[in-house]
């Protein structure tokens, strides 16, 4: 096995770890209750009328 073939595939497998990883932390920032107000407040700011 070569050295490229080697960091490739520690590069993919580490790769798609961390990107999951991410994809989770979004996810739970994002669905968290304590965010709710904030997300509908922001959600509402288009129709507001100044």
């Amino acid at each position: 096995m070569s050295t490229y073939q080697m960091l490739a595939g520690f590069a993919q497998t580490w790769g798609l770890l961390y990107f999951i990883g991410v994809f989770i932390a979004i996810l739970v920032y994002a669905l968290a209750p304590s965010r709710k107000q904030g997300f509908e407040e922001a959600a509402r700011i288009p129709l507001r009328e100044d």
